[in-house]
């Protein structure tokens, strides 16, 4: 797309961003979802159960309780956050990529009266709707199991939405950067897997060097952690200003940087 186009009153980032012109962007990927829902549900649920399941029932047969807490609970605890963060990932990064590069659906846009930042901004929230659903699943399950036995657990949805924002924006951030899929590659194996390790989805961070313990508490997967197990399963919780002071601050600057990234991009 030309500089031009960028900065024609249609796309100009500097005007107001509506209110609602986001969700039209929302509703449109919704669409294209509802026609793929059968492999769209298989591959951003499946997973996280399969998981939660073998590990729960397997390795959790060999697993001594774990702050008063059975294994399977322990861990489905976590893989509420661990599914929403995945499921925004996967959306904010495959799918916004082939939607701005390959489809250049996002340029398509920009010719209706839309701002880069409505465009950027709907594709956030969709990625955190898509990783609250997975949320949703694991905790349909764990009531299903008996592990929830709470209303409160519901509370958990929306700090899944929050981790869905913060996750889908640094997603974002790196669709924005990326020159081809390859680039994705290294974010989930050099970032996502290496947060998920040590920010108390599979074990807890208090087995960790101290070092470790310290620098994790700087990455919003362990703050959205901690708050789902309290709501779900009822550990106690220090600090709740903070830890979702944390989720909201990835969230909110992700998004700014996103936009930002993005409109650079697409002004070459």
């Amino acid at each position: 797309m030309t500089e031009a186009a960028i900065a024609s009153p249609a796309t100009d980032t500097s005007r107001r961003v509506s209110r609602w012109r986001f969700a039209h962007v929302v509703y449109r990927n919704y669409l294209v979802w509802r026609k793929l829902i059968g492999s769209a549900l298989v591959g951003h649920l499946a997973d996280p159960l399969i998981w939660l399941v073998g590990l729960g029932f397997g390795l959790g047969r060999l697993m001594p309780p774990i702050g008063g807490l059975r294994y399977i609970e322990f861990l489905a605890s976590g893989m509420l956050c661990y599914s929403a963060m995945n499921s925004a990932s996967f959306e904010g990064l495959w799918s916004a990529f082939t939607r701005l590069k390959v489809q250049r659906t996002w340029e398509s846009i920009l010719n209706a009266p839309m701002t880069v930042a409505d465009v950027v901004i709907g594709e956030w929230v969709w990625c955190a709707l898509k990783g609250t659903l997975s949320a949703a699943a694991i905790l349909l399950v764990m009531a299903l199991l008996g592990i929830v036995q709470t209303p409160l657990a519901l509370w958990v949805l929306p700090i899944a939405l929050v981790v869905g924002l913060a996750f889908g924006g640094l997603a974002l951030i790196i669709t924005a950067l990326a020159k081809s899929y390859d680039t994705f590659t290294y974010y989930f194996s050099l970032l996502l897997m290496p947060m998920t390790l040590i920010s108390g989805v599979f074990f807890p961070i208090d087995q960790l060097p101290k070092i470790v313990q310290t620098a994790a508490q700087f990455l919003p997967l362990v703050h959205a952690t901690t708050l789902a197990r309290a709501l779900a399963v009822g550990t106690p919780v220090d600090n709740i200003l903070l830890h979702v002071a944390v989720l909201v601050f990835y969230a909110v600057a992700t998004v700014v940087i996103a936009a930002k990234l993005v409109e650079r991009r697409l002004m070459r």
